[in-house]
């Protein structure tokens, strides 16, 4: 997994900061104040295969811990248990068989 966040970081760096200091300053309207950058992340990871596996094999931890977060807003925290599952399935994900080499880098 912390490949994925690795790939994350280096290709989706400005897009995270946004999203992230958008939800900090938010806390309790985040997930419409910042729907517009958390799409921005979501389009920017989108292409990169490791994450498009992850996404495929985990997504039922994913869905479950997006619903968390959508049911609460006011203490996102409370979906900690959520995002440990959504880790521990990523870290399951087999990548041995991806060609991560031709995904083409943003500047």
């Amino acid at each position: 997994m912390q490949a994925a966040f690795d790939i994350t970081t280096k290709y989706c760096q400005k897009e995270m900061e946004a999203y992230g200091s958008c939800v900090a300053s938010n806390p309790s309207s985040w997930q419409q104040t910042c729907h517009d950058l958390k799409m921005k992340v979501a389009h920017c990871t989108s292409s990169h295969p490791v994450i498009q596996r992850i996404r495929q094999d985990c997504s039922k931890e994913f869905v479950d811990f997006e619903k968390c977060l959508r049911e609460n807003q006011e203490t996102p925290t409370s979906c900690s248990p959520h995002v440990a599952r959504f880790l521990a399935c990523a870290e399951t994900v087999d990548l041995s068989q991806l060609d991560t080499s031709a995904v083409p880098q943003s500047s």
